[in-house]
């Protein structure tokens, strides 16, 4: 994946790391208020940098002298943080700007002409985090202007909503690994998720992202941002929400209404290299893991214990994960048994059947031997392990020396090793997680965590933009066969018919059975606008009697029907996303497409390979390999109408949805019978 190039930018965003002053405009010494927590969190900096704490009645703070206002500093504040009722932010502004301040926190909510404030401190050459910040933390600047308190460690979070990112932060704590750097960015009235993600790039004390949005705006400059974290070895974890069908109600075709607002999120990740969790805990858990190991280099997971019970429990989770635990081969259950006792189970999961009991050692051979095989991408441990030293204290040493030499199985093979532990916090565990081995005492935790970085592994690849065209469409089906003909799709022999005249002339030049439909309805079936297996001309005239006296004047089109054996209707579409641009859709098609709801999505465009890679995600995919003695449809075909659609929908900026539904594809090739573009309405 090519480079992606950093925005050029003519703002110094230091002055929210490492600021060299800063004033607290607000600050009290009452332990209920913001102004007492901004004001504690800038004084515990104060070796670092000036403070200056402004309270209109001069109070003193923490054994501190106030200001009444900014015009009794010493020297002009670079960083303010504003913590004043709503109605005076605006004039602390504007003084503030007057001295010559670079940076603006704003802590109050409902901000009266929040955004013309806005347009004032970045005419100045200044820069707001905020409105309705929760605030900001930097660990290795000592920089804290936030409520509440922080625990240093890796993992930077950037957080539109400000309990949210609290919440990752304290459970961050709990898992002993803390944070960087911490921005509540609010209302984004000025500063958005993109630029303080760029500046995470350079940032040495990150290394794990956390980001919670409720949305996307700026998507691409987002996805880039993350993009850039991605090559600079730093992942990032997102959290957001919506998945609700709500957005989706408004479209108007097959394609917009059966993707939601976490499809296109997910394809867009899929595309920075990141990827999304459901709830902070399941972020937290995810960091644990990217911290302690590297990612699986797929999706084949081992799993390891000495009880049945456990590991077969730990086999259906990952099962259901949507990772694979597959049956080894002779020569590796050979080798397994050979080090097991008799009734062991070694094809997969590997229960040790009392072996760990007698030689704890036997945990750390057979999981150097999984870790070595080519046939493994990952070993998850499962069960009593790290429990035989907390039962018994004198088997704690060996339990230690054990954990000690499969952390060394780890760093030989590049591979990780989850442990699902029925204790937490013993010796043994901290061996564990000191020698990259990522400890979880809940299987489901454990097995998620590996599937999240298996999609990690996965994610990230180039899409890059197609040339702008301008040129208009059209409504209807004729102005849609056209623009899809000229990329490639093959439509089924037709004419634009009228009257009967013009009926009887097609009827001579096409072969029946025929199709009949009014071209320029959007969604034919549910208006009598489509009329298929017409047998001979008397009954093609019938039926155009019949649509025309319902439907009036227009364009109607004859058109061959596709009477191949072996053919699998696809839906194969595309919209256009108002955050994060176009994405293409591939699922399974027909009038019941909304019933089976079986799509893969993309940003477009997209290649031929991850065309196919969409193909493979289909529920129906057996279909199309060929199904009960069927023979196999044109996949390769299917993809390349994906990658060509995709390609239609990202160079036309005013199309808003392209829909090819059905697209038949038999075993010689793909036959587009129904096609629509919507296009924005200047």
């Amino acid at each position: 994946m090519a480079p992606i190039p950093a925005p050029t930018t003519d703002t110094d965003l230091r002055v929210f790391t490492d600021p060299s002053s800063v004033a607290v405009v607000g600050a009290t010494a009452d332990p209920a208020k913001w102004g007492y927590w901004l004001a504690t969190g800038a004084l515990s900096g104060r070796h670092r940098r000036r403070v200056y704490l402004v309270n209109r009645s001069g109070a003193e703070i923490h054994g501190e002298s106030s200001h009444a206002g900014l015009h009794e500093l010493p020297d002009a504040p670079e960083l303010v943080a504003l913590c004043v009722p709503p109605h005076h932010v605006g004039a602390v502004v504007d003084e503030a700007l007057a001295l010559g301040a670079r940076g603006f926190l704003g802590i109050t909510a409902g901000v009266p002409d929040e955004r013309a404030i806005a347009e004032r401190i970045r005419a100045a050459g200044a820069r707001l985090v905020g409105m309705n910040s929760l605030g900001i933390y930097d660990s290795t600047t000592e920089l804290r202007l936030a409520w509440g308190q922080f625990t240093p460690g890796p993992i930077a979070v950037i957080s539109q909503s400000g309990q949210v990112g609290s919440e990752i932060a304290l459970l961050a704590a709990r898992a002993e690994l803390g944070v960087s750097r911490f921005i509540s960015i609010g209302n984004q009235t000025d500063l958005g998720a993109a630029e303080l993600l760029d500046e995470l790039v350079g940032d040495d004390s990150t290394r794990v992202v956390a980001l919670y949005l409720e949305s996307f705006a700026g998507g691409p400059d987002i996805v880039d941002a993350l993009s850039r974290l991605r090559q600079a070895g730093k992942h990032t974890i997102v959290l957001t929400v919506g998945a609700s069908e709500a957005s989706s109600r408004l479209a108007r075709s097959h394609t917009g209404s059966l993707t939601s607002s976490m499809d296109v999120v997910d394809a867009a990740l899929r595309v920075a290299g990141a990827v999304r969790v459901a709830t902070p805990t399941e972020l937290v858990d995810l960091a644990r893991l990217l911290l302690a190991t590297g990612l699986p280099g797929g999706r084949r997971v081992a799993v390891v214990g000495d009880s049945g019970g456990q590991t077969g429990i730990a086999a259906d989770v990952v099962a259901k994960a949507g990772l694979r635990v597959p049956e080894f081969s002779a020569g590796l259950k050979s080798a397994l048994e050979k080090q097991l006792p008799s009734g062991a189970a070694c094809s997969n999961p590997v229960d040790l059947a009392g072996a760990g009991e007698r030689d704890l050692g036997s945990y750390s051979s057979v999981v150097s031997l999984l870790l070595e095989s080519d046939e493994v991408d990952s070993v998850v441990l499962t069960g009593y392990f790290g429990t035989y030293g907390a039962d018994t204290p004198s088997l704690s040493g060996r339990e230690i020396e054990v954990a000690r030499s499969m952390g060394d199985s780890v760093s030989a093979n590049g591979k990780p090793l989850i442990a699902h532990t029925m204790v937490e916090g013993n010796p043994t565990t901290e061996a564990l997680h000191a020698n990259a081995i990522p400890t979880y005492s809940a299987i489901d935790s454990a097995v998620r965590s590996l599937s999240h970085a298996s999609r990690l592994q996965s994610a990230g690849r180039e899409c890059r933009p197609s040339a702008p065209r301008t040129e208009l469409i059209g409504a209807g089906y004729l102005p849609a066969q056209k623009l899809l003909s000229e990329a490639g799709i093959r439509f089924p022999r037709s004419l634009t018919v009228h009257n009967r005249t013009e009926l009887t002339a097609a009827v001579e030049r096409l072969t029946a059975p025929y199709v009949l439909k009014a071209s320029w309805l959007e969604h034919k079936s549910e208006v009598g606008g489509v009329r298929v297996g017409i047998a001979d001309h008397a009954e093609l005239v019938a039926a155009f009697d019949t649509m025309y006296a319902a439907l009036g004047v227009g364009d109607y089109v004859v058109e061959e029907l596709d009477t191949r054996p072996d053919t699998v209707e696809i839906l194969l579409g595309a919209r256009r996303d108002p955050d994060l641009g176009a994405v293409i859709v591939v699922g399974a098609g027909g009038t019941e497409a909304e019933v089976y709801r079986d799509v893969a999505v993309e940003l477009a465009p997209i290649d031929q390979a991850t065309a196919l890679q969409m193909i493979e995600r289909l529920t129906c995919l057996p279909l199309l390999r060929g199904w009960r003695g069927k023979p196999g449809v044109d996949i390769d075909g299917l993809a390349a109408a994906a990658a060509a659609v995709s390609e239609l929908a990202a160079a036309h900026p005013h199309v808003d949805e392209i829909e090819v539904n059905p697209l038949r594809v038999g075993p010689d090739g793909i036959l587009a019978v129904d096609a629509l573009v919507i296009e924005q309405h200047p």
